[in-house]
């Protein structure tokens, strides 16, 4: 089999340590068991050189991240569209990622065990409704449907009992989702009007109740397909209120990710609700096959306040499609037998003369 792994970068710059690449450890294992693993580095220069070059392989794995500041993915995505429209797999195929990669994604699962109190506003006129209704039961987090790094995601809580119906007179508390960030004092009206020009332009905001349990870290599930490879826990600080001489100190830096392979006993609740139920009823009502679930993606949880059984504990934060990295160990070896098996497919798929049968 045929495999290219594909990030942004030029030749020149790569040349002489592709083993420096987080793909590397990959592209070992790939080789051990027999493909044909080579790096493919991209820019949008250079789209139609790289999609002639993927028309030769069985299947390609992506990462680029679509908020990467050196360039968007809409290039990127033309090409990979036609790529696996001539039968060549593609791992995350961008239509997926625009089903699952985004923040409402929390909104069309709300109803799953993992789900939460999460509502979804296209334009100002049902922001300006629904979100003072929301908040007046307790904080919470507001979040464009793209984005990543916590930019411009804001924690909102009322700061006096106040009883609804909400006024824009309102005074609220908002904290961003950054290191440096304090809470700022203003009412609702003012920062409802923020986002305006955003919803104008067509943006999709995503209004989510607050946890408090973030406070005792996220766990970040890894998995291939629909099989868990693997999980991170890592203390997160953003949205945490400040700690300090009228709130000004910093919040700490967050913790460092601890990985675990995937059959560590402290998260076997959460293995098997993902494996058994979750990942099989987020397919059907996003309609993905298993062929179209990503070869490498994850699932951020927090916990939930006041649960009572192991289904309902995590509460889905945030899934991430597309240009995982860091991944545990454990995640390599399923990884490449995984890629091996959907590029054989592919290839059986195209009548390729030589594909394993």
């Amino acid at each position: 089999m045929k495999i290219a792994l594909l990030w942004r970068g030029s030749a020149a710059e790569w040349a002489g340590r592709v083993h420096e690449a987080r793909q590397w450890p990959i592209i070992q294992a790939l080789r051990s068991m027999g493909a044909v693993a080579e790096p493919m580095l991209y820019e949008d220069s250079i789209a139609d050189a790289v999609r002639d070059k993927l028309l030769s392989v069985d299947l390609v794995l992506v990462w680029v991240n679509p908020l990467d500041p050196s360039g968007d993915r809409t290039t990127l995505d033309t090409m990979l569209r036609a790529v696996a429209a001539r039968g060549i797999s593609v791992s995350a195929h961008p239509d997926v990622i625009a089903k699952i990669g985004v923040k409402e994604v929390l909104y069309a699962t709300r109803e799953m065990d993992w789900g939460s109190d999460v509502d979804r506003y296209a334009d100002a006129e049902s922001l300006s409704a629904g979100f003072p209704r929301r908040l007046s039961s307790g904080p919470r987090v507001l979040k464009p449907n793209k984005g990543n790094g916590g930019q411009n995601v804001w924690r909102v809580e009322l700061l006096a009992v106040t009883p609804p119906p909400l006024s824009p007179d309102a005074l609220v508390s908002v904290l961003e989702a950054g290191l440096t960030s304090v809470p700022k004092h203003m009412t609702l009206g003012a920062f409802l009007d923020r986002w305006r020009p955003y919803l104008e332009k067509g943006g999709v905001l995503i209004d989510q109740e607050y946890h408090p349990r973030l406070s005792e870290g996220m766990t970040r599930c890894y998995l291939c397909g629909s099989q868990v490879v693997g999980f991170g826990h890592q203390l997160i600080t953003a949205l945490l209120t400040p700690v300090g001489e009228n709130n000004q100190a910093a919040l700490p830096a967050p913790g460092p990710r601890i990985m675990f392979s995937s059959d560590a006993d402290r998260f076997a609740d959460l293995r098997a609700m993902l494996e058994n139920r979750w990942i099989p009823e987020l397919q059907r009502l996003l309609a993905i096959t298993d062929e179209e679930l990503p070869l490498l993606w994850d699932a951020d949880f927090l916990l939930r306040r006041g649960a009572t059984d192991a289904a309902r504990e995590h509460v889905l934060c945030e899934i991430n499609p597309s240009s995982v990295a860091p991944f545990p160990e454990s995640a390599v070896l399923p990884l490449a037998a995984a890629a091996i098996g959907r590029a054989a497919g592919a290839a059986r798929r195209r009548g390729t003369r030589d594909a394993p049968r």
